[in-house]
């Protein structure tokens, strides 16, 4: 039976196949896989955003964002929720942004929020949400432990990429690579650090977003390291990426905040690069020591690591990505818990 889901992104970020954040990607894989599958998609997300099904636009904000911006998009997210589900007949309502709590629609329709950043970023009344029919679901097994105790915390479900995307194959090129956010938490500054002393440069692909703390950081600690022929790309996606991710020795992953997943990770993996990252959070349960990267604890073992990269085999990597880390996996599994949540609710009407 054909589902109607609204989706609502995180508001002040495109969606699309090649956003920056992880969320936008993951529901955007989503939206894609519900029209495919003859489902209604309805995605509330900023203007710009590229959707397979019907986009419902939140105005786009630029310059820096403060909380009375925030106040403001949030109404606006929640006109825009309330006049979907006076219109369509909505199953189910699925939120992806870390201010899911302040965009909830009315009760009614079943709501399921994917918490996509670390259990302690978000306020912790979200855990024990008033709403009625409003559950949760983690992207890691990591993360589903770091959570606080709720019975609306359901099983994780976790993340998964297009990997017919990345089926590119190019000869391996003397550099690293490190795709993500620019922000302190991502460690590119370690990155920098490492690859400098491994006598590697390093591509940085990535987004400053206009946050005072972000855009000090990029100057302050990434700009000063671009010697030795290391390079920021600046936001990167579609064939750019997939070529860099197909080409680069190693991608490296110096997080040093407790990743809940890691989309690049996996793409990395897909194009038969191995993945070399600290092991905070999730990437432990992504990264296979010896096989697809390694896991280290410190600066000193991962220039040693990029070393060591260069001598595993890409399609280990590839044939990982393909039993672990599929779309379709990731998608179903989203699919039979919205039919589950939605008939739930249809149940409870009818008693």
């Amino acid at each position: 039976m054909p589902l109607t889901v609204l989706s609502v992104a995180y508001p002040f970020a495109p969606v699309g196949p090649d956003a920056v954040g992880g969320a936008e990607q993951v529901l955007s894989t989503l939206d894609r896989a519900l029209a495919a599958a003859g489902h209604r998609s309805l995605v509330v997300a900023c203007e710009g955003s590229t959707v397979a099904g019907t986009l419902l636009p939140v105005h786009a904000v630029g310059g820096r964002i403060d909380d009375s911006i925030r106040a403001g998009v949030h109404a606006q997210v929640r006109r825009i929720v309330r006049a979907v589900l006076a219109r369509y007949p909505v199953d189910l309502v699925h939120l992806h942004g870390i201010d899911f709590a302040d965009c909830l629609p009315p009760p009614g329709v079943p709501a399921l929020a994917t918490l996509h950043l670390p259990p302690g970023w978000y306020p912790p009344d979200v855990f024990a949400p008033n709403r009625p029919d409003t559950h949760l679901v983690c992207v890691s097994a990591s993360q589903h432990r770091a959570c606080p105790r709720s019975a609306r915390l359901l099983p994780p479900i976790p993340n998964g990429i297009p990997l017919d995307r990345f089926a590119t194959r190019l000869t391996k090129r003397r550099f690293a690579l490190a795709l993500s956010r620019i922000c302190p938490e991502k460690g590119i500054h370690t990155a920098l650090d490492t690859t400098a002393r491994a006598g590697l440069p390093l591509l940085v692909g990535g987004q400053v977003f206009p946050y005072e703390a972000h855009e000090r950081y990029f100057a302050e600690e990434v700009k000063p390291r671009l010697t030795g022929g290391s390079r920021f790309l600046g936001p990167v996606g579609g064939a750019r990426k997939r070529r860099l991710l197909a080409a680069a020795r190693c991608l490296l992953v110096p997080s040093e905040a407790p990743e809940t997943s890691s989309l690049v990770a996996m793409e990395a993996m897909a194009s038969g690069t191995p993945v070399v990252a600290f092991g905070n959070g999730a990437l432990p349960e992504i990264v296979e020591p010896g096989v697809t990267g390694f896991i280290v604890e410190d600066a000193a073992a991962m220039a040693d690591a990029i070393a060591a990269a260069g001598r595993l085999d890409p399609e280990a990597c590839r044939a990982a990505a393909r039993a672990r880390f599929s779309a379709e996996r990731m998608s179903n599994d989203y699919f039979d818990l919205y039919a589950r949540l939605s008939r739930r609710t249809a149940n409870a009407g009818a008693a």
